[in-house]
């Protein structure tokens, strides 16, 4: 599973979790900060990403668009990048299934 995180998460996350996630890119090192979401979940939708992110304006296009992309949708508030990392690392079972279920679109995590 690739995955694309957006501008609210640091871009520090993407080396803590190469090993799990191969691929993976944030909006920053693709060129896209201060994108507007609809550039960002087509970027997502044309290269295979799901979307990572703490926005609920994704949550609400993912509701209204369905997928592709996928969603992973991080409800942990202002925290701090290592418990960002901890979330993802831990979750990459559900993640995984997540993936591979064709008809899920949005994951809370």
């Amino acid at each position: 599973m690739k995955l694309l995180l957006d501008e609210n998460l640091s871009d520090r996350i993407i080396g803590q979790i190469l090993d799990l996630y191969p691929g993976s890119t944030h909006v920053k090192s693709e060129g896209m900060i201060q994108c507007d979401d609809a550039e960002i979940w087509a970027f997502a939708k044309q290269r295979g990403y799901a979307i990572v992110s703490k926005d609920s304006d994704f949550h609400q296009r993912s509701l209204v668009f369905r997928h592709p992309p996928k969603l992973v949708f991080l409800r942990v508030g202002n925290c701090p990048t290592s418990q960002i990392i901890a979330v993802l690392r831990s979750s990459y079972p559900l993640m995984s299934a997540f993936d591979s279920e064709p008809s899920a679109s949005v994951l809370i995590l």
